[in-house]
């Protein structure tokens, strides 16, 4: 299964190593990634596979709902095939 994670935010020192490091921690594997810092805003879309991910989806949203709190920041995760059905036309 797929799923895009979204963070936004103030830009900090960091953020890239504790998303990844999650990834790492939780077995998710990072496909690709993007990236940018929008007038002090950083931005970044991932998608990953979370075929081997070691946790249930909903321990997956909490852990990453609170590396946001923790980072100061929103950082959300979801399946591809919503993320799909909520952006067509």
């Amino acid at each position: 299964m797929k799923a895009v994670i979204t963070v936004i935010g103030h830009d900090t020192v960091g953020v890239v190593a504790k998303v990844s490091g999650v990834c790492a921690e939780l077995n998710i594997n990072i496909e690709d990634v993007t990236q940018s810092i929008l007038q002090e805003m950083f931005c970044m879309i991932m998608l990953v596979d979370l075929s081997a991910c070691s946790a249930e989806p909903a321990a997956v949203r909490e852990r990453f709902a609170a590396l946001g709190k923790e980072m100061q920041m929103q950082v959300t995760v979801t399946r591809q095939e919503v993320f799909d059905a909520m952006h067509k036309i």
